[in-house]
């Protein structure tokens, strides 16, 4: 089915539009279009998916393993659908938040290569590709944090490059030794011919590599360190855009891994997989505990809410599965729209540090509002769709008696709260500090200003209000992780046809 290839090839046609492109308005009009466009394909998918469960398309014709095999499953449909909705609020976001010094068609240009390297990620079933879209992304992000040229951004650029092109270089020696002992990338084939080896423990070496690359994509504990170095470096935009995304393609490809053909020797990967969530989670909420400057804690916050993400994973039954697959999803919405609030904050305060801000409340109740639904969201207050998450996540636990992890997981929530708690004390409740400077003339919170955020909030409710229609899509998503029967077999169907 060629549509598969639409989430890929629809940037790559907007990345050669925006070349020829130099207006400013017509660079701006290129992004929300085609951010649109994308949504609907990624929406057309998801309900394509209803009749065939699985849909594949062999890149060129030519087929695996000797070609590349596109797939779309439900995992790999709820994600392009999450990333689509980010994209197109950001596009929206940028016309008024992104930085006057920015060269918006070159903007735009890189924001639709991260987009395809992205949506390459979900949907290649081939491992070397993988490989290659990830890439995409390095470049395309490392582009994109050091706009601006500013001391600070250039200085986070350097240490998120280096850490990400260690994982890189990790991945791409997994890559040799998993493709030396079987003579295969492509992740169905993979998973048949593991499934049937007996050497397959000999796999663990492979695996850690993985693992390690994953983690550092992922910014799983101790690998973390690059996020909040760099996240808060560029402008409010691209840190947006980075901070419902990035991190989540590593963990999907911990999770298409782990549960397609990384198999063997379960307790071992489980375990360290809780471990590593247990204290990936409770690094990134006593950190962001201790900050006062909201970019700072938000980063921080994404590598504790990771850690929920995995501990899906290593629990590994179907209602955890489920779980971290709607957790992610709430998480890309919820985390996304914090950021957008923070830079709605500081473009009115002039400031991100909430020591010098305050007395938002009265001045713009509408955006205290805004910021109550991803605050709660995040921190798991009903009916909003974090609530759900953490719900399933440490039923999922309790059910299958992995009391230390689900502790972990409620002290995180708690540490979430109480940072959310803060930055509305600071920022919405106090009073505006005598000596700070407030620049709040200077923006005016009109109707395209907050529709991102709108749109975002809306969302959040809406997957409270529906959880359990979601949790539905999701539970089908983890069924087919744990049964990857389908998933295999129309690849190589598809394969010998």
């Amino acid at each position: 089915m060629t549509a598969v290839a639409l989430p890929i090839l629809i940037p790559f046609v907007l990345i050669i539009s925006l070349l020829f492109v130099k207006s400013v308005r017509w660079a701006r009009v290129i992004a929300i279009a085609g951010s649109t466009v994308l949504l609907c394909v990624s929406v057309y998918l998801f309900i394509r998916l209803g009749s065939e469960k699985v849909i594949t398309l062999n890149a060129g014709g030519w087929p695996s393993p000797a070609g590349i095999t596109l797939v779309v499953d439900y995992l790999s449909a709820l994600m392009l659908i999450t990333a689509s909705v980010l994209l197109l609020t950001i596009s929206i976001y940028s016309v008024r938040f992104l930085s006057v010094s920015f060269d918006r068609p070159k903007f735009y240009l890189f924001f639709f290569s991260l987009a395809m390297g992205l949506n390459g990620s979900f949907i290649t079933g081939d491992v070397f590709n993988l490989y290659v879209w990830f890439e995409v992304m390095l470049m395309s992000s490392f582009v994109l944090i050091a706009m601006g040229s500013r001391k600070e951004q250039l200085e986070g650029s350097i240490k998120y490059l280096a850490l990400n092109l260690t994982g890189s270089m990790l991945f791409l020696a997994g890559i040799g030794l998993l493709y030396g002992k079987t003579g295969t990338l492509n992740m169905a084939h993979l998973a048949e011919i593991l499934k049937n080896d007996d050497q397959a423990m000999l796999m663990n070496t492979t695996a850690m590599l993985f693992f390690v690359a994953f983690g550092i994509k992922a910014a799983l504990f101790p690998l973390f360190f690059w996020l909040p170095a760099s996240y808060h470096t560029p402008d409010i935009t691209v840190t947006s855009l980075f901070a419902g995304l990035l991190t989540k393609v590593g963990v999907y490809a911990f999770i298409r891994f782990f549960t397609l053909f990384f198999v063997q020797d379960q307790v071992f990967w489980h375990n360290l997989l809780l471990i590593t969530a247990g204290f990936t989670m409770l690094t990134g909420g006593m950190s962001a505990s201790a900050h006062y400057e909201t970019r700072r804690i938000l980063s921080y916050h994404i590598i504790s809410q990771i850690g929920y993400m995995v501990m899906g994973l290593g629990i590994f039954t179907p209602l955890a599965l489920a779980g971290a697959i709607f957790f992610t999803i709430h998480n890309m919405i919820a985390k996304t729209n914090t950021f957008l609030i923070s830079g709605i904050i500081s473009k009115m305060k002039g400031t991100f540090y909430l020591k010098d801000i305050g007395g938002l409340y009265k001045q713009n109740p509408f955006l205290a509002v805004l910021f109550i639904i991803p605050a709660f969201a995040l921190a798991g207050i009903p009916p909003l769709s974090g609530f759900f998450g953490k719900f399933m996540l440490i039923k999922a636990g309790l059910e299958d008696k992995h009391y230390v992890i689900t502790t972990v997981a409620v002290f995180t929530g708690i540490l979430t709260l109480y940072s959310m708690i803060k930055i509305w004390n600071e920022a919405f409740l106090k009073k505006q500090p005598d000596n700070a400077f407030n620049q709040s003339g200077k923006i005016k919170t009109g109707f395209i200003e907050v529709l991102p955020s709108v749109i975002l909030g809306l969302v959040s409710i809406l997957m409270g209000l529906f959880a359990a229609t979601v949790f539905q899509y999701t539970l089908e998503a983890a069924n087919q992780l744990i049964d990857p029967t389908i998933y295999i077999e129309k690849v190589l169907h598809t394969l010998k046809q």
